[in-house]
């Protein structure tokens, strides 16, 4: 249904516009008088009259139609199958099947009448709301169709429905972060506060503890598992991991952005960005190859060579390859912001006397900052959210450890690593995914909010 009904929304909504333009431009050629709006915007109103009831119609007559439907199939069965999530999603799966011909085996006589039901409902549920969004888009579009004269205020109200449509948009960006943010807290509520979750730590364990194994023992033979709740190792491998990226990633960016802005040729620039830039398209999971198969055994044999212990998986590793997939991040970004600075700028420093080298550091750098800042935040945050490449170069062992030689994990990693395969959401190891996520999301926005800070200090104004 849902092909039919797009595609004869999109035919309405042409045909609104094609008549409303038609009948305006009509209007204005038989000398009635000038228009307040051309005739593209009652074109365009008229369109945006078709396609926005069929679209609301839609949005709320398919969810709602489905609800109904699977209300009317599960009245075949008991009562309990309602209560069960689990039955009731089995059973639903099976009606679904059978209706579309996959089922295997014999249904018995519930399941073959809760199908029909199911068939039934989303027939005559679908036909209604193809009849009610058309009928709705032929009366908006004759009412809009109708209202066109002299005075017709097409283009303001046309307006306003972009605007609303914006307003809608800029909502549900804001409305998902906060929806997020709402849904991680109330899962973290439950691991630090729900009773019935075996050795849930309290917040200052969690925050300030230096032991990290969210494992228990499941069988007798398995001794006494210590079960250990510590952030501080999680928080200590991520930063470390993250100041040898940015210490890799943020000089080559800087300096890479510098040079084809302010040095490099027109030619040369046209294909070294590309590529540069190509560097932030190659899968997470390739350079975490690259980095377990080919620079932590360089590393390691760097360090034999030397008399150094290094692990084999190691935080070195893992920053200098994560340093790698970073920098076109600074690099476009800040090469841009050097870019937008106003050629006045480097010329009246040129005027003064000012070499090209003094005019980048005094002139060009500080109009820059902010910009610059923020590429290396959105760097920053990339490298601080990366799962792949730590998994393969840095290892799973939380330590606590400030030696760049040694094997370290993160907080995205552990957050991976509880989280596979099939779990149930009530155990302290599960829900101890989403404090990491909750903590992580604060340290993520006091480095925002630092950021914030600094851009604010330095911030020049130019004219």
């Amino acid at each position: 249904m849902s092909g039919y009904y797009f595609a004869t929304m999109a035919v309405l909504v042409l045909v609104a516009f094609f008549v409303a333009r038609s009948r305006a431009a009509g209007l204005l050629k038989s000398g009635a008088g000038s228009l307040h709006s051309l005739p593209n915007y009652h074109g365009l109103f008229a369109a945006a009259a078709v396609f926005v009831p069929m679209l609301l119609i839609y949005a709320i007559g398919v969810p709602l139609l489905g609800k109904l439907a699977e209300t009317q199939a599960l009245a075949y069965f008991p009562p309990e199958v309602m209560d069960d999530a689990l039955q009731r999603g089995a059973t639903l799966r099976d009606i679904r099947n059978l209706v579309a011909g996959q089922f295997s085996g014999t249904p018995s006589d519930a399941l073959v009448e809760a199908s029909r039901a199911l068939k039934s409902t989303l027939a005559w549920g679908n036909s209604l709301i193809f009849g009610g969004g058309v009928l709705a888009a032929l009366v908006a579009g004759a009412l809009s169709v109708g209202r066109i004269s002299s005075t017709f205020r097409a283009r303001n109200y046309f307006e306003r429905i972009v605007l609303a449509v914006l307003l809608l948009c800029a909502a549900v960006a804001v409305l998902t972060t906060i929806g997020i943010v709402f849904s991680v807290l109330y899962e973290t509520i439950r691991f630090f506060f729900d009773p019935s979750l075996k050795g849930r730590p309290t917040i200052p364990e969690f925050l300030f503890g230096t032991e990290w194994n969210p494992q228990a023992a499941m069988r007798a033979d398995q001794g006494d598992i210590k079960t250990a709740y510590g952030f501080v190792p999680l928080l200590t491998g991520t930063l470390l991991i993250t100041l040898i990226a940015i210490l890799v990633a943020g000089p080559l960016g800087l300096f890479s952005a510098i040079y084809l802005s302010e040095y490099a040729t027109n030619r040369f620039r046209a294909w070294a960005k590309p590529v540069l830039e190509i560097l932030a398209g190659i899968p997470t999971v390739v350079l975490g190859f690259f980095a377990a198969l080919t620079v932590a055994p360089l590393i390691r044999g760097w360090g034999q060579y030397f008399g150094l212990d290094i692990a084999s998986e190691s935080a070195l590793a893992a920053g200098l390859v994560m340093g790698m997939m970073i920098i076109p991040f600074i690099s476009s970004l800040s090469d841009d912001v050097i870019n937008a600075v106003p050629q006045s700028l480097r010329d009246g420093a040129y005027a003064m006397g000012a070499t090209k080298s003094e005019t980048i550091k005094q002139v060009v750098l500080p109009a820059a900052l902010p910009g610059i800042v923020s590429a290396f935040m959105l760097a920053i945050s990339r490298a601080i959210g990366e799962t792949m490449i730590v998994v393969m170069a840095a290892g799973l062992a939380a330590n606590l450890t400030f030696n760049p030689l040694e094997a370290v994990t993160t907080i995205t990693v552990q957050i991976k690593t509880i989280l596979v395969g099939d779990q149930e959401f009530d155990s302290a190891k599960t829900l101890a995914a989403f404090a990491l996520g909750f903590v992580l999301f604060f340290v993520t926005l006091i480095l925002n909010i630092i950021a914030l800070g600094i851009v604010r200090r330095y911030r020049e104004q130019y004219d």
